[in-house]
Order: C-alpha cells, then sequence, then structure tokens
C-alpha cells in the first residue's frame, strides 16, 4: 500500500506487521504491550470521538505529555480527522506555556500527570478556545482520556461512514501538525508541517539502516521535538516496536530490560555515558586499570571502513572481549545503532563507540525541516565521523557565499504560523530554506556544520569566535558538564562553566577538600586552580585568539527544566546572557551603569 500520510503506516501496522508489541510502556515493575490491532482500534474510536465533540479539519489540539503509547492513540485519531496536534513540551515555563496556548488556540488539551495539571490548568481557563481538559493519568476531578474512548465507543455507528469519507478526502500536503520552536531570539514560532514533510522524511530516513520487524527500539528523547516525532513514525513505518523509557532518569536500565537494537540521543547523553565508562577506568586498580585504558586508546585510534591494519585488528580483538563487550553490556548487550542529532557530536567519542561495535550514526536538521537533512547512512556505507553525513535523498543543500546552508525538498515546512513576514525571511521565492547554519561540503559527499550563524561572533580585533567548535572541545574534560564562550566585541573570548559536579566532589574528596555546598564549592581556590589548569590545557589546542583567556565557575546544574537548556540540551544562550550578566561584566570589568559591548542584543 502507498503510504502519503502518516495514518496511511497505522493501516500498514495492522495489514503488514501486526506485531503483539507495535508499542510499549512500563507500568509497576511490568512492560505493557500493545499490540497493531489495539493501537489502530483506539486511534479509531479517539476519530470518531473528536467528531462526536465536533472539532473539524484544522482545529487544533495541545498534547502535553512524557513519552507514553497514549500520544499515539491521540496523534494518530487527530490526524484522520484533519486535526492539527500541537505537541508542548512538558518542561518549559508558565510564560511560554501562555504564549503558545494562546497562539495555538487548542479546543481541547491533554495532559500527562498531576504535575502538569496543577501547572497548566489555571492557564487553561484564561484560554478561550479551550472546550475541554483530559489527562492520561487517572486524576481525580479531572477527565480521564479514557473517555474519549467510550464516546468512540458509543458512537462508533454514527461516525464510522464520515470518518472513511474525511480520510480518503486528506491528501498529502493537509495541514498535520505544529510544532513550537523558539529558535535564538523572541517568543516562540508555530511550524506548520504537513504529512507529506513528515512522510517524505520517513521514507528518506529508512534508508540508512537495515532494521525492521525483528528490532525494537527505546524511546526517549522528547516526543514533543520533531526529532524523535519523526522517528516515531520511522519505526512504525519499518514495523519496529517502539518501547517507551519512563524517564530520563530510568534510560540505563530500561535499556538493560528492553535490549533494544537502536536509539536515538542526543550528544550530551552519548557525553554522560562516556565520562561514566571512564570513571569506572579510574577506579579499578592495577593491571585491570591498565588493560582499560590500553583499550580506550586503541579506540580512540580506530578507522571506519575497514582501515586498520592486521596488527591493530588483532589488538582491537582482544580489547572487545577484555574491555568494549562490557561497554556493550552497559548498553542492553543488543544495542546496533545510536542516531545522534540536536548538536555537535564529539568526534572522539563516535570513534570509541564505532570501536566497540556500537554505531553511532550523527545526523542533521530543523524543526522547519520535518527535521533531517543529512545523516550517516550505514547501509550504502557512507560515513564520516565528525560530519552529519550524506544529504538525504530527495532534498538539495547548497552553501550560500557567507557559509550559510541552504535547503530546499518535501520535508521544508509549510511556514510559521500567522506569521508570512517571517516566513519570507527564511524561505526565499525559490524554496530555499535558510537554516542559520554554517557549514561545508566534505569530499562533495558529506556536511559538515561548523556553527550557528547567528552565535558566530567577532571580537575587538575583528578576529571571528565559532563557540559551538570551542565549547565541544572543553566538554571533553571530565571536570566540565557544561559550557558558554562569550566575548562579542571585546578583547578577548571568556567562558561561562558548569561543572560536573558528581565529578568534582569525587575530587575534592580524593584531595581532602569539603564543603557545604556547590555555592561554597566554586569559590574554593583549589577547586579554581584545578578547572585553570584544565583551561590552561585545552588552550594549548586551540588558535590564540579563541583561547579562553578567563573564566567563571557557577553554581548551578543546568538543565531545561531550569530555562539554561532546551529540551534537546542545547544552550539557551539568551537566557544564559541574562542570568550571568553579573558574572560576565565582572570577567569584563564592567560597572553596573556600564553598557556592555556586543550584549545588548542578546539580552
Amino acid at each position: 500500500m502507498e503510504i502519503t500520510r502518516t495514518f496511511d503506516i497505522l493501516e500498514l501496522q495492522v495489514e503488514k506487521y501486526n506485531k503483539d508489541d507495535a508499542l510499549a510502556a512500563k507500568s509497576g515493575d511490568k512492560w505493557i504491550k500493545i499490540s497493531s490491532k489495539e493501537y489502530f482500534d483506539q486511534a479509531t474510536l479517539v476519530s470518531y470521538a473528536l467528531l462526536h465533540l465536533g472539532l473539524k479539519k484544522g482545529d487544533r489540539i495541545a498534547v502535553i505529555t512524557n513519552n507514553r503509547p497514549e500520544w499515539n492513540f491521540i496523534d494518530m485519531g487527530a490526524s484522520q480527522t484533519g486535526v492539527v496536534t500541537v505537541p508542548v513540551y512538558p518542561t518549559i515555563s508558565v510564560k511560554e506555556y501562555d504564549y503558545i496556548l494562546k497562539d495555538a488556540e487548542p479546543r481541547l488539551i491533554f495532559l500527562a500527570d498531576q504535575g502538569l495539571v496543577k501547572k497548566i490548568k489555571p492557564l487553561v481557563k484564561k484560554v478561550k478556545s479551550i472546550e475541554h481538559l483530559y489527562t492520561f493519568d487517572q486524576i481525580e476531578g479531572e477527565r480521564n482520556w479514557k473517555e474519549l474512548l467510550e464516546i468512540g465507543r458509543a458512537h462508533a455507528a454514527e461516525f464510522r461512514d464520515k470518518q472513511k469519507e474525511i480520510k480518503q478526502s486528506l491528501v498529502p500536503e493537509d495541514w498535520l501538525t505544529m510544532i513550537y520552536t523558539s529558535g535564538t531570539t523572541g517568543f516562540p514560532k508555530g511550524v506548520m508541517l504537513s504529512h507529506n514533510n513528515l512522510i517524505s522524511n520517513v521514507k528518506s530516513t529508512v534508508k540508512v539502516h537495515p532494521f525492521g520487524l525483528e528490532a525494537k527500539a527505546l524511546s526517549f528523547l522528547p516526543i514533543s521535538h520533531i526529532y524523535e516525532r519523526m522517528l516515531n513514525y520511522h519505526y512504525q513505518y519499518k514495523g519496529i516496536s517502539i518501547y517507551y523509557a519512563q524517564s530520563m532518569g530510568t534510560i540505563i536500565n530500561d535499556i538493560k530490560e528492553v535490549q533494544p537494537d537502536l536509539f536515538t540521543t542526543v550528544p550530551r547523553l552519548l557525553e554522560r555515558v562516556y565520562d561514566g565508562i571512564l570513571a569506572k577506568g579510574k577506579n579499578l586498580k592495577g593491571a585491570k586499570k591498565q588493560i582499560f585504558f590500553w583499550a580506550v586508546n586503541l579506540a580512540l585510534k580506530y578507522k571506519l571502513h575497514h582501515k586498520n591494519s592486521w596488527f591493530y585488528n588483532l589488538k582491537h580483538g582482544i580489547a572487545d572481549k577484555l574491555v568494549y563487550s562490557k561497554w556493550r553490556e552497559a548498553l542492553g548487550g543488543n544495542t546496533k545503532v545510536i542516531v545522534s542529532g540536536g548538536a555537535a557530536l564529539q568526534p572522539r567519542i563516535a570513534t570509541v563507540f564505532w570501536a566497540a561495535n556500537i554505531k553511532v550514526l550523527e545526523g542533521y536538521g530543523l524543526t522547519e525541516t520535518s527535521p533531517v537533512i543529512a545523516v550517516n547512512n550505514m547501509i550504502t556505507d557512507q560515513v564520516m565521523i565528525g560530519t552529519v553525513g550524506p544529504v538525504i535523498e530527495g532534498v538539495e543543500v547548497k552553501i550560500a557565499d557567507d557559509g550559510e546552508i541552504l535547503v530546499k525538498g518535501p520535508n521544508v515546512m509549510m511556514g510559521y504560523y500567522k506569521k508570512p513576514e517571517i516566513t519570507s525571511e527564511v524561505i526565499d521565492e525559490e524554496g530555499w530554506f535558510a537554516t542559520g547554519d554554517i557549514g561545508v561540503m566534505v569530499d562533495k559527499i558529506y556536511l559538515k556544520i561548523t556553527d550557528r550563524k547567528k552565535e558566530i561572533f567577532k571580537l575587538s580585533s575583528g578576529k571571528y569566535i565559532a563557540p559551538q567548535v570551542i565549547e565541544n572541545k572543553f566538554k571533553e574534560s571530565l571536570f566540565i558538564e557544561q559550557i558558554m564562550v562569550v566575548g562579542e566585541s571585546e578583547k578577548f573570548a571568556s567562558a561561562l562553566i558548569s561543572p560536573n559536579f558528581e565529578f568534582l566532589h569525587s575530587w575534592c574528596h580524593l584531595h581532602g577538600i569539603t564543603f557545604h555546598d556547590n555555592k561554597e564549592l566554586i569559590n574554593i581556590p583549589e577547586v579554581i586552580a584545578r578547572y585553570q589548569r584544565e583551561v590552561n590545557e585545552i588552550n594549548k589546542n586551540l588558535a590564540f585568539h579563541e583561547q579562553i583567556k578567563r573564566f567563571r565557575l557557577v553554581c548551578d546544574e543546568w538543565s531545561p527544566a531550569s530555562g539554561e537548556l532546551s529540551p534537546t540540551l542545547k544552550l539557551k544562550r539568551r537566557n544564559l546572557y541574562k542570568k550571568y550578566e553579573h558574572l560576565i561584566r565582572d570577567i569584563y570589568q564592567y560597572g553596573a551603569e556600564d553598557d556592555m559591548k556586543g550584549f545588548e542584543h542578546k539580552r
């Protein structure tokens, strides 16, 4: 059957795959599996219920939840009736919820749990468009989403023919979803995506790995983000079972239990896994420790495409038995592919995972491109570490004179909701979308991202600073969890550093350093001196103008919940500049009454 709309995948699930575990989630200590048939039936009942409630093509419903099977029932049920889903992150601020709900004007809203009800229900009362609120968890005094199933069941005969008629009338170019993205400035923008935007991306990305009907994937990145959303369709299109992690905090245990063949992640999580591996190695003693770090150093010299010498392969076989096999066990023992996106992945981390026979495929895209533009390809063996791989089938890329990546293809969005003037700023008359990223083509095949156009800045000397590149080098340190490079229009580059407090606490314990809390810890002279040595060492590998001349440690752990990071763990620079203005002023010795160069537009 031809797949041109997202809900066509639902029929594919039943007609071709008919799996016992199309979807699965954990309840208590047990994984609850949902069959393809059950999935189809529940989504269809949701469709009938929405029609009974009077929703029509183009109406919006908002869904704010963690990853769970219920998301699919609502998403597919809505799409079959032409209703537009507006997924929203469950971790953003009240101010952002207020803006998005008033802008999107949904008729229904779905909330995952008690915490979200407490946070969002007061806002719901102020949004005139919202007629009903449903929850996924059972919450006293609130309508549960299962009431929709009962409504659908009660009115199935009445709406069965109408639903089929609507499904047949929907075309690939119809509006499917709206995802809000803030980008680098201002209030969130609603990115309107069609069925064809998503399905074209699914059909191109399924050609980068060989896994299908027998495989399982673990899903833990926010399904409200286009990256995991598209891959959710991608897995279903290929017949891969989807197991939803309980939370970000249970990922390692969930991986061990599910033993997935593949999963998607962001670089920061891979960095944490790698740091955890190294930390365990440092706790070993004697010969075991020597063997461990011999294996790590050997992994860092690994080459793709069978370019290792016979002698290297001999040593690699020994290292695999003694060390790498244990790394694979820590990732469930069955993980064959990890797809990384959302930010730049450190090449050394990708290299080490490949050496351990865990293939990391780095890709690249944006919400506005549904999202994938390029990804390393396991099937064609077009993989180059340090790049985001070849441009996917059906999509065109060209590099503008200033280095900006321009994209054209069926994956490019319909436009920004209610913002035609901003849409025309990023999509020209020929259909080229300006990504805002700077990149180059390597060997005329592989796309390499070098930085964000709006994040690159000049020092007062006229030298350019690409902060992401520098930040990634510093994050290789076990002492550094996050870092933001600053210094626009200043004489030199500086940085704000959020320490890896778990590692730093262990280091302090070994060196007899006591402290009451992290606020006291970052001001201890021995700690500052240790970070200065770390900065000095990394600076040796940077050009003179790129070197970090001054830094300040912060006592906060940056996260999406506290506003310093996006849901995909990228820096929210505007928020960080505002939060730490006092530290940046201190670095560059500005008084409270002084205007800082290059800073006003960031606040």
